[in-house]
């Protein structure tokens, strides 16, 4: 498990385009709707940027600044380059997340690590199940009725406010 995650954690693990993202953006609201903090962790297997070419930013971190700190009134964001290019882990990232005025991480890729996942599958994508060989799935999110072990709860993956319900009733047990 994680050794710095100091609150709940709980990963979203798919294929890419099953639509992991867009059920997280119909989540978000309803969690914050109930009073809950979250934060959002996103892995990406691309070489984003986040400040453009010509920008000052750009320029100040191509000259060999890191980390490089972009802030105004509305938002921060904090660019370090990493000395060695390698897949992060999510230990290491939440070890730089301050997590003391959240209630809940909600962590988008890193399937392969161990911490609680719920999967979202979809049966037109045609692409195997995580959950046999992943035993840190604790629900699957599906567009089906499928045969799965009795412990592994299944939600409508259209149906965000059931997801909602299951996040809040069974893995915080918040009601």
């Amino acid at each position: 498990m994680m050794q710095h995650a100091y609150i709940p954690l709980l990963g979203f693990a798919a294929f890419s385009g099953t639509g992991k993202t867009t059920l997280l953006e119909q989540i978000i609201p309803l969690l914050k709707q109930q009073g809950l903090r979250i934060a959002l962790i996103k892995h990406s297997h691309h070489n984003f940027q986040i400040d453009q070419p010509g920008k000052d930013s750009f320029r100040l971190r191509a000259a060999g600044a890191s980390p490089v700190m972009l802030i105004s009134s509305h938002r921060r964001a904090i660019m370090t380059e990493f000395a060695t290019v390698q897949e992060p882990r999510l230990d290491d990232q939440l070890q730089v997340l301050d997590q003391s005025a959240l209630d809940l991480i909600l962590v988008e890729g890193f399937k392969a690590e161990a911490f609680p996942k719920i999967e979202l599958h979809r049966t037109v994508m045609n692409k195997p199940l995580l959950y046999p060989n992943d035993p840190n799935i604790i629900a699957i999110a599906t567009d089906t009725v499928l045969l799965t072990p009795n412990t592994l709860t299944q939600l409508d993956i259209n149906q965000p406010d059931l997801i909602v319900t299951f996040i809040l009733k069974q893995f915080l047990r918040l009601i």
